[in-house]
């Protein structure tokens, strides 16, 4: 028969996971004289732990005047996997000085599952400097925590050293590792290590795939799903999908996009929420609003994360009403907006040129949410004003607000001034901008068109002698294009020798056309001093140009052309796409891979030129060999089954 103490740390344990419970068996021990009668405690604190009641289970450490080695096991656990990993260092050092216990392994365990979260490679060397000399410095779940700590700390090459000193490596172990090479940007490494990986599972490729994606390596990530797909592993796991889905946006590659979107419907995860946000995502990024907006509408469960991917994507695609009518839903489902959503939300405000709405929202951001606005948020302000023709309130906005103006709010108030044609404002923000020897050079190019419009030609010479000096080269224009099922990428001023006839003459036709309905080029973004119609022939091989031509040429009649571009869309080129679109009849979309503040995004030259343009054409037609085919008109609704194999 099992005694008073017993019965009570069994039903205790039997409560973890619901509060209500748990406070009233907690209440009942008290009763009975049992609080404080080992192993109670432990167990309180882990069950409260459980049921998501930290402050209680910190209150009810503090109340119990004999601490042992099982309640700070219990409490350093809970904080391990808490919102507050930090709580864990006084708790750590109570331990050690004021009931002078020494940590078994299973706190070394939770507490370097608590410098990986708080990313401190000194306090994880040191936690393995005592593990080393403590009595159980063999124990490999222990060094399993360490492998993984290493790895999240940036030190992968320390995790292969206490990961080769294991006795015996489980498929936990090996993941974390791969993981922590492909999350730190060893990507060779990782697949090394996968490769001589016992018996690999969906968790161990999900870990390459994702550590690939978070550094950039989109197309390796969509070639090894690919070849994941071909092994036949088991995706029962929605994570994974979602995973590459997002890589699909970060490409903007919209055809494959479409392909994984009907692998999910194969699988059956359209309801899943994970998939659907990257889905919504995806379809934003490729610039199909309308696609993205039907995915979000089917999703039956939506959180903040939702929300805010549409109210975004909305945004970013100029449908300011249909974002803040969003918006309005958002709030009377009770989810509550985040930074993000705000951002979004202004950003909107910002091209429908709705300012006092955009104060709104600023407001209430502060008074109502209590979130407390970034420079991001100022920045999207402040071109909301400046865009509006706001630029003097703009301006005394950025030297009162609590951030140091950096060069992207620097430059949005310059490219707003630049709008108004406001000579004198151009060049003062100009020379503040200056000061502060940018890094980007995009800005530069910006500074050098300002100066260059103005006849500022010393101070052109100037930005460019800035720009030796601090060894910074303006970015090459490229953009890409999918036509149908094929993949190219062209290069400014630079036309393929195999479709140069047809592209030029297809230009020069459209130029014809144009000229007929009144276009007269803008050259005001080229920044070399030139003849007018050298800088004229400059626009004609623009990058976006000649994959729009391209696209025209190749796809099928009817079908949308989607081209991606590195940089900025230039005015001229903007006004030219809308030209060529009214003539052909065709809808013409154009995305610059831009990220927030004017940097390029993750997919740089590197990985969309030589290697990187083939391995996401062959990814496609591997793709297509497992059963995907290529959906190129129609809606979300008339995706069907794309893949092959077994779930």
């Amino acid at each position: 028969m099992l005694s008073p103490a017993a019965t009570a740390v069994a039903a205790v344990r039997a409560t973890a996971g619901s509060p209500a419970a748990v406070r009233g068996m907690h209440a009942r021990i008290l009763k009975e004289g049992l609080a404080h009668h080992p192993p109670n405690p432990a167990a309180l604190v882990s069950a409260y732990a459980k049921s998501r009641l930290l402050p209680d289970a910190l209150h009810l450490f503090d109340e119990t005047p004999r601490r042992d080695i099982y309640i700070y096991s219990s409490l350093l656990t809970a904080v391990s996997h808490s919102a507050s990993p930090e709580l864990a260092l006084p708790i750590l050092r109570c331990m050690l000085s004021a009931d002078a216990l020494h940590p078994d392994h299973f706190v070394i365990s939770s507490v370097a599952s608590v410098f990986a979260r708080l990313r401190s490679r000194r306090l994880g060397r040191q936690l393995h400097a005592h593990f080393v000399a403590s009595p159980y410095n063999g124990d490999d779940v222990v060094k399993s925590s360490l492998v993984d700590m290493y790895c999240k700390c940036g030190s992968p090459d320390d995790g292969r050293k206490v990961f080769d000193s294991m006795s015996a490596k489980n498929s936990v172990v090996w993941t974390a590792l791969v993981s922590g090479y492909a999350s730190n940007g060893r990507s060779e490494e990782a697949l090394q290590l996968f490769r001589s990986m016992p018996g690999r599972n969906l968790f161990a490729w999900t870990a390459l795939i994702s550590g690939l994606v978070n550094t950039g390596e989109s197309v390796g990530a969509v070639e090894l799903f690919v070849e994941m797909r071909r092994d036949g592993v088991r995706i029962d796991d929605a994570f994974v999908l979602s995973i590459v889905i997002g890589a699909s946006a970060d490409l903007a590659a919209f055809v494959l996009g479409r392909q994984l979107h009907g692998s999910a419907m194969r699988l059956g995860f359209l309801s899943n929420m994970i998939v659907g946000n990257a889905l919504i995502d995806m379809y934003s990024k490729c610039s199909d609003i309308l696609s993205a907006r039907e995915v979000f509408e089917g999703i039956t469960f939506r959180d903040v994360i939702s929300w805010t991917t549409m109210v975004v994507g909305e945004a970013q695609h100029g449908r300011a009403e249909e974002a803040l009518a969003l918006y309005d839903r958002m709030v009377l489902a009770g989810a509550k907006p985040n930074e993000v959503t705000f951002v979004g939300l202004i950003y909107a405000c910002s091209h429908a040129g709705l300012v006092q709405k955009g104060r709104q929202l600023f407001e209430s951001m502060k008074n109502e949410y209590g979130i407390t606005p970034r420079l991001q948020h100022y920045t999207c302000y402040l071109d909301l004003l400046s865009r509006s023709g706001h630029l003097l309130e703009a301006e005394e906005l950025m030297t009162t607000m609590p951030y140091e103006p950096d060069e992207a709010t620097w430059g949005a108030l310059l490219s707003a001034c630049t709008k108004y044609k406001d000579a004198e404002m151009c060049i003062r923000i100009s020379d503040k901008l200056l000061e502060l020897r940018p890094k980007d050079s995009s800005t530069y190019i910006l500074l050098s068109n300002v100066y260059a419009v103005n006849g500022k030609w010393d101070s052109v010479a100037k930005v460019r002698k800035c720009m030796i000096g601090l060894e910074i080269r303006k970015e090459p224009g490229y953009s890409w294009i999918e036509a149908g099922r094929e993949f190219r990428l062209f290069h400014a001023g630079e036309v393929p020798l195999d479709v140069r006839e047809e592209i030029m003459v297809f230009l020069e036709e459209m130029v014809l056309e144009m000229r007929k309905r009144g276009y007269v080029p803008d050259t005001s973004s080229v920044m070399h001093d030139l003849e007018e119609s050298e800088k004229e022939h400059h626009l004609f091989l623009h990058s976006e140009r000649l994959a729009v031509a391209f696209g025209l040429i190749k796809s099928p009649p009817g079908s949308v052309i989607r081209v991606v571009k590195n940089l900025r869309v230039c005015v001229d080129c903007h006004t030219v796409m809308k030209l060529i679109s009214e003539i052909t009849h065709r809808k013409i979309v154009g995305r610059s891979f831009i990220r927030e503040g004017g940097h390029t995004g993750q997919t740089t030259a590197a990985h969309m030129t030589g290697k990187g343009r083939t391995q996401l054409r062959e990814a496609s037609t591997h793709w297509a060999a497992c059963g995907g085919w290529a959906v190129v008109s129609g809606r979300a609704d008339e995706i069907c089954s794309l893949t092959k194999g077994k779930r």
